[in-house]
């Protein structure tokens, strides 16, 4: 899987499962959906994203291969 598309996989899940979270847990976790949201905003201006750094020490996006 490509970096950029393991990022986007991660913010997805991690917005829907606070959201789940959010309704049927505690309305607080609401909280955690607004963090991804200003991450992903910030990067959008920044080109610092965490979560790209945390996926790449995890080896996602490092293949000796590339598919065309």
């Amino acid at each position: 899987m490509k970096l950029e598309n393991a990022i986007r996989a991660l913010a997805g899940t991690l917005i829907l499962v606070s959201l789940a979270l959010a309704q049927f847990v505690h309305p607080g976790w609401i909280w955690l959906t607004a963090f991804v949201g200003a991450n992903l905003l910030q990067s959008a201006f920044t080109g610092f994203c965490p979560a790209e750094t945390v996926l790449r020490k995890l080896g996602v996006g490092s293949s000796c291969c590339t598919k065309a």
